[in-house]
């Protein structure tokens, strides 16, 4: 597959603007970067979902988060997801992945909760997986509060988010719950090693670059020691065995690419669950909030949206 033409003509615009790179920035400068980026490319705030912001109690603090319930749902007790958003573990926030969880809501048909988890640098590794980890623990333990179904609940998240929603299932298996139903992986960053040939393909020129996700790395972790940690690393982990099945997406054109699948095809072994593994042609990493650029984003959110409501609800009670 060549690029979709909708990305080749981003690209091209980011290299005619002359838009500084991530490692040149400070984490500040990065966040109002990533700020104006999200805002010129995702499409319009939708009614599709109903929200409302609070804060949930956390190892380290409280946590903001958001809930979304899909409009008409009224009092209907429903299945959750909680949603980590991407941004490198540095970036990002409730409003970046706002739409993506507004779609999610209402595709899905499913409660959703998205989790402002600490950021680096000022928190590193792995105060991000506690908060993670301390949300779905909340989860369990509220779902007559909020309305939701304790059975039926999934993580999911994109590239760093999809790291945290991974370490979070390894996490529950080993600790004996929360039980987790489903995970949704959107182009996960899942080993600090990287050293796959996508990597190497796609190191420069598709958005998110090899020195980058250094720049991210580097930030994030306390030391290198941190790399083989299942817990930044879902990849490394001995054994994925006992995890919940999965969908995960990966993109054609992105640096994260091989590891994602190799995640995919070690959960259908290891854990003999259904796996559900999407490459989608011709697109770039993050691609999926860019709606408003790329025609192709809110179609394949449909269909991950699609793919979700059925693992959520698969082998409920009728």
């Amino acid at each position: 597959m060549t690029l979709d033409p909708d990305v080749a003509q981003l690209l091209e615009a980011a290299r005619a603007a002359g838009a500084p790179p991530f490692e040149s920035l400070t984490p500040d400068e990065a966040r109002a970067t990533y700020t104006q980026m999200r805002a010129n490319s995702d499409l319009p705030r939708t009614d599709s979902a109903a929200s409302e912001d609070f804060e949930i109690d956390g190892p380290h603090g409280v946590i903001p988060v958001r809930l979304y319930r899909p409009k008409g749902a009224g009092d209907s007790r429903l299945p959750i997801l909680i949603y980590f958003h991407g941004g490198g573990w540095l970036l990002g926030d409730l409003e970046s992945h706002d739409g993506v969880c507004r779609h999610l809501a209402h595709g899905a048909s499913c409660a959703v909760l998205s989790v402002d988890y600490r950021l680096a640098p000022e928190n590193k590794f792995p105060k991000a997986v506690d908060d993670a980890f301390a949300a779905v623990s909340w989860v369990r333990d509220s779902a007559d509060k909020l309305n939701v179904t304790p059975e039926r609940i999934g993580v999911a998240g994109d590239s760093a988010g999809g790291n945290l929603a991974a370490a979070v299932c390894q996490i529950a298996r080993d600790a004996g719950g929360p039980p987790i139903k489903y995970q949704l992986l959107l182009y996960p960053a899942l080993d600090f090693a990287m050293d796959t040939e996508s990597h190497s393909d796609f190191a420069d020129g598709y958005f998110l670059t090899r020195n980058s996700m250094i720049w991210f790395r580097d930030h994030y972790l306390r030391s290198s020691e941190d790399k083989a940690d299942f817990r930044a690393s879902p990849l490394c982990a001995e054994s994925l065995a006992g995890l919940p099945p999965a969908c995960v997406v990966t993109a054609e054109y992105d640096p994260l690419r091989d590891e994602g699948e190799a995640y995919a095809h070690r959960l259908a072994r290891d854990s003999n669950v259904p796996i559900t593994l999407w490459r989608v042609p011709g697109q770039i990493h993050g691609f999926l909030p860019m709606g408003k650029v790329i025609k192709a984003a809110q179609p394949a959110l449909d269909k991950i949206a699609r793919i979700l409501k059925i693992g959520l609800s698969e082998g409920e009670d009728t």
